[in-house]
């Protein structure tokens, strides 16, 4: 058996512990354990590693002075940020926080995983604790990243080293809900372990933590948080659809129904980003891998993978309706992000209603004061207008940005085509029941 570091060990810096990946997850949990232990920072992207070294984090989920207040901290309780893997020998504890996608095929793609696991194999000192935090299927920690840590390490599992299990539960933009004030699960492959990761995150996490049955049962949990709410996306979308074909607003219907104490508050709308709509593949592919078709999971992915292409054709009904030509229509979408007041472009399914629309042969304008525009030439090829413009037929009012709402009243809206008002199309709740009446569509 080799020595295990205590949760003494951290605490006197005596072991620092690793963080991999220093993306929305990564960073601020490194951020926060920097308060009491001594972190190691871990990023193969050089640049951003350079720009987290001079203070600026470019997902906006930690400030810059908390950024650089940790880095220059004395004592032994600070963060160093590295692009260098030989960092990981001298940690006692590494938590893996690098994103889980899904390829084309929706299948789930365990790259970024798997190189993970690959580099903390190369660099694996006996006694250390690896914990995963990566959305996965149950099974995933012990059965695929295991194996590697193995054979890269010529180490053994139990023996040599330790695994554990704590979902991550990061709501990105969400400036209250943040790392240190949301219940934390963990798990580990022996008691101990267990244990250790209680006190470890408990030193930094004030909500709380749990402590879950075994590391399967801490991977099915998470993959299930974000499956409830996909469904329950699902249903007020499969609602939507139906209450247009009968002439009701749904919201209208929402808000009624609201009134009964145990309705839950879920809206239609788009689902992306890089866990809700992504997810449930991860939990139907592990299913499907056991004989189990899941149907009820996989017709609320169809349904809300269906959104876009929903609102596009929506949008071309309205031109017509409107005696508007389709083709070569001047459409403008305000919103190119996944979620409202957050940079990530990650899976956002914006995508479908511009690809939608181009396929009419609609002259689509994209307007995002949030997202980078580099960013998005690089993930989908498509760019981003600099400035708004006019002339539009339509505008679809796609992700409700605080920027946006405070430029764009409706009689701004109105006024990027004064000759011709542009038909507005409500994805996210812009409008009133009367402004959406009087201008447009409201989902």
């Amino acid at each position: 058996m080799s020595h295990r570091p205590s949760f003494a060990d951290f605490e006197s810096g005596r072991s620092a512990i690793a963080m991999i990946g220093l993306g929305y997850v990564g960073l601020p949990l490194a951020v926060a354990f920097a308060k009491k232990f001594r972190v190691v920072g871990f990023d193969i992207n050089e640049r951003r590693v350079a720009e987290l070294r001079a203070g600026h984090d470019a997902t906006r989920e930690v400030a810059s002075d908390k950024l650089l207040a940790a880095q220059a901290a004395a004592g032994t309780a600070k963060l160093g940020i590295t692009s260098d893997p030989a960092v990981l020998k001298s940690c006692g504890l590494i938590i893996v926080t690098v994103p889980t996608p899904i390829d084309e095929h929706k299948r789930p793609d365990l790259t970024p995983l798997v190189k993970s696991s690959t580099t903390i194999g190369r660099n694996l000192t006996p006694g250390t604790t690896v914990v995963y935090e990566s959305t996965v299927y149950p099974g995933c920690t012990e059965d695929d990243c295991v194996p590697i840590i193995e054979r890269e390490s010529g180490l053994k599992w139990r023996r040599d080293f330790h695994v554990g299990y704590s979902p991550e539960r990061i709501n990105p933009g969400d400036k209250d809900h943040t790392v240190e004030r949301i219940k934390k699960v963990v798990s580990g492959d022996d008691a101990p372990t267990a244990e250790l990761l209680r006190q470890v995150y408990g030193a930094v996490i004030t909500a709380g933590i749990f402590v879950a049955a075994n590391i399967k049962t801490a991977e099915a949990a998470k993959v299930i948080e974000n499956t409830q709410r996909d469904l329950n996306i699902a249903l007020m979308n499969e609602l939507a659809l139906i209450f247009e074909k009968m002439g009701i607003r749904t919201l209208d219907v929402l808000e009624a129904a609201g009134t009964k104490w145990n309705f839950l508050p879920f809206r239609p709308g788009l689902v992306g980003g890089h866990c809700i709509g992504v997810d449930p593949y991860y939990l139907t592919h592990k299913a499907e891998s056991l004989g189990y078709h899941p149907q009820v999971i996989l017709a609320g992915r169809r349904i809300n993978d269906g959104m876009g292409k929903f609102v596009a054709e929506k949008t071309v009904k309205l031109l017509i309706a409107a005696d508007r030509p389709v083709k070569g229509a001047k459409v403008l979408i305000l919103g190119w992000t996944f979620k409202e007041d957050v940079p990530d472009i990650r899976n956002t399914r914006v995508i479908d209603i511009y690809q939608e629309l181009r396929a009419y042969g609609v002259a689509v304008s994209c307007y995002d004061p949030e997202a980078d525009p580099a960013e998005v030439k690089h993930e989908y090829g498509i760019d981003l207008s600099p400035e708004v413009g006019t002339g539009y037929e339509a505008v679809i009012l796609a992700v409700k940005h605080r920027a946006l709402q405070q430029r764009f009243s409706v009689p701004a809206l109105l006024e990027l085509n004064p000759a011709r008002p542009p038909v507005l199309v409500d994805v996210k709740g812009f409008l009133s029941g009367p402004e959406a009446a009087a201008h447009g569509w409201q989902l």
